[in-house]
C-alpha cells in the first residue's frame, strides 16, 4: 500500500469538491433552478468542459485500459464516437431543447409527443443512466484498489462518498467549476505520465511497438484494427454512443444549463478537444501494460492501474491517479444527479406535487441521488466488462434519438414512437441475454445495429401507417403554434 499517495489523492478530491461546493452553495439562493440547471447561466467554456467530462469517466479510462487489451489502437474509436456525440448535441438536440426552455430530456419528448410518452421514457432513461452509474462506481473502486490493495468493492464505497460530495452541495454549478479544475489537473497529469512512463518502461515506447509488431496481434497497432473489428466495434460503438447519449439527460442537463441556445453551439469548441484527445493517452497506457509480463499477469482490469502505481514515482502516481479519479468522479456526479433529476422533475413533481418550490425539488434530488448512489454499489460488485456494458446500455436510447428527429421535422405519432421503443427494447434484451445471436452466427453484431434496424424498419413503417400531427418544427406546426414556441 502506498499510503502517502492515497492520502494525497483523497485530500485533493475532498478539498476541491467540498471547498468549491461550500463556496457556491453559500452564493446560491434557491431561485432560477440553480441547483439543477445552474440558473441557466453557464458560459460556453464551463459548459463545454462539463459536457466533455460528463462522458469522460470510467469508460474512457479504465474501460479503454481494458478494451485496449483486446483491440489495441482500434479502441480509440470509442473516443471518436464521443466527439461525434458532442457535435450532435451541441449543434442539434441540445440547442433545440434549450430553445424550448425545458428542464429535462423527457420534458423535451413531451413537448413533441405527450405526457404518457414522457413518463415511459423517463423510467427507462433513468434506469439506463443508473446502469452507467454502477460502472462509474466500479471505476472508482478500481482506482482506489490500485492504490491500497483493497478489494475493488471496498474502494467503490469510498469513491461513492467522494462522488456524492462532488454534486451534493451546489449541484450543476458545483459540477461545472470542479470540472474546470479537474480538466487542468487531468491533462497535465496524463501528458506527464506518458513522458515519465517512457523513461521507466524497459525499452521505452519502442518496446511496446516491438511487442505487438512481432506477434500475431500486430494489427492492434492500427486504429483500423481488422475489418471485423472496424465493423463490429468501431462503427458499432459510434452508432450506440452518437445516437443514444445525444438525447439522454446526462448530457442534456448541462446543455439546458447554458445561457442560451447559441452558448450550446459555442461549447463544442471546448467539449470536442477536451474529450477527444484523452482516449489516445489511455489506450497507449493500456497497450503498454499488456506488453509487460509482470503487469499483464494482473489481467485486463488491473494491469494498467498496477503499472502506473509500480512504475511511476510517488508524486507522479498521486498526480495521475488524482486526475483519473477526478475524471471518473465528474461522470459519477452527473450520472447520479441526472436520474435523481428525472425522478423529481418528470415523475414526482408533475404527478404528485405540482406546486413544489425549487428549494423543495433541490432537496428531494439530493435525497434521491444519495439513495441511487448507494444502490449502485450492489451491481458494481459483479465487475461487468465496462465498454461492453456501456454499449448495451447506450442502445436503449437509439430509437428515441431518431424519433425526436422524426417528431420535430416529419410527423409526431405517439403510436409509432411507443411501438418502436418497446420492440427495440425487447430486441436489445433478446440480443444480449439469449442464444439467438449464436444460433444466427452473428455474435459479433453489436446491439446498436439491432436498435437501428428496428428503428428504420419498424419505426418508419409505423410512422407511415399510423396517424400523427405535423412535426413540431415544420411550417404547418409552427403556423399553429403559440407565440412562445414561435419565438
Amino acid at each position: 500500500m502506498r499510503t502517502g499517495v492515497l492520502i494525497a489523492v483523497i485530500i485533493y478530491e475532498f478539498v476541491v469538491t467540498v471547498g468549491v461546493g461550500l463556496i457556491l452553495a453559500m452564493r446560491q439562493r434557491g431561485a432560477r433552478e440553480e441547483f439543477l440547471l445552474a440558473g441557466r447561466d453557464m458560459p460556453a467554456p464551463i459548459l463545454g468542459i462539463t459536457m466533455a467530462l460528463t462522458v469522460l469517466g470510467t469508460a474512457h479510462i479504465l474501460g479503454l485500459f481494458e478494451n485496449a487489451w483486446y483491440l489495441g489502437a482500434a479502441s480509440i474509436w470509442f473516443g471518436i464516437a464521443h466527439v461525434l456525440l458532442l457535435t450532435i448535441i451541441c449543434l442539434t438536440t441540445g440547442q433545440w431543447a434549450r430553445k424550448l426552455e425545458v428542464a429535462t430530456a423527457p420534458e423535451f419528448v413531451e413537448r413533441i409527443y405527450d405526457q404518457k410518452t414522457r413518463i415511459i421514457v423517463t423510467c427507462v432513461m433513468a434506469a439506463m443512466i443508473w446502469g452507467i452509474l454502477t460502472l462509474e462506481t466500479q471505476g472508482c473502486g478500481i482506482i482506489i484498489a490500485a492504490l491500497t490493495g483493497w478489494k475493488i468493492q471496498h474502494g467503490a464505497l469510498l469513491g461513492a462518498v467522494v462522488g456524492i460530495l462532488y454534486v451534493l452541495l451546489a449541484g450543476m454549478t458545483q459540477i461545472g467549476w470542479v470540472n474546470l479544475i479537474n480538466t487542468i489537473v487531468m491533462y497535465l497529469g496524463v501528458i506527464m505520465a506518458v513522458i515519465v512512463l517512457a523513461l521507466h518502461i524497459p525499452g521505452g515506447w519502442g518496446h511496446v511497438e516491438t511487442f505487438y509488431a512481432s506477434s500475431a496481434d500486430k494489427w492492434m497497432l492500427s486504429i483500423m484494427g481488422t475489418p471485423e473489428v472496424l465493423l463490429t466495434f468501431g462503427l458499432g460503438v459510434t452508432c450506440s454512443v452518437a445516437f443514444s447519449q445525444s438525447i439522454t439527460q446526462n448530457l442534456m442537463q448541462p446543455a439546458l444549463s447554458a445561457k442560451s441556445p447559441d452558448t450550446v453551439k459555442k461549447a463544442l469548441l471546448w467539449a470536442a478537444p477536451v474529450n477527444g484527445l484523452f482516449g489516445v493517452f489511455t489506450v497507449a497506457i493500456g497497450m503498454a501494460a499488456k506488453s509487460l509480463p509482470q503487469f499483464a499477469a494482473g489481467g485486463p482490469k488491473m494491469a494498467a492501474p498496477t503499472m502506473i502505481v509500480e512504475l511511476l514515482p510517488d508524486w507522479a502516481t498521486a498526480w495521475l491517479l488524482a486526475a483519473f479519479l477526478g475524471a471518473v468522479l465528474s461522470t459519477y456526479a452527473m450520472v447520479s444527479l441526472t436520474p435523481a433529476t428525472l425522478f423529481v422533475k418528470d415523475i414526482w413533481v408533475p404527478l404528485f406535487k405540482p406546486d413544489a418550490s425549487e428549494a423543495y425539488q433541490a432537496n428531494m434530488v439530493r435525497v434521491v441521488l444519495v439513495v441511487l448512489a448507494l444502490l449502485a454499489l450492489i451491481p458494481a460488485a459483479s465487475l461487468p466488462p465496462i465498454v461492453a456494458s456501456i454499449s448495451w446500455l447506450f442502445s436503449w436510447m437509439v430509437p428515441l434519438f431518431w424519433f425526436v428527429i422524426f417528431g420535430l421535422f416529419w410527423k409526431r405519432s405517439v403510436g409509432a414512437i411507443l411501438g418502436t421503443l418497446v420492440i427495440s427494447w425487447i430486441a436489445n434484451c433478446i440480443w444480449s441475454f439469449t442464444s439467438l445471436p449464436a444460433a444466427l452466427h452473428m455474435e459479433t453484431i453489436p446491439n446498436a445495429y439491432i436498435a437501428l434496424l428496428v428503428t428504420f424498419v419498424v419505426g418508419i413503417i409505423l410512422q407511415l401507417i399510423l396517424p400523427g400531427k405535423p412535426g413540431l418544427f415544420t411550417r404547418a406546426a409552427m403556423d399553429s403554434a403559440s407565440p412562445g414556441l414561435k419565438a
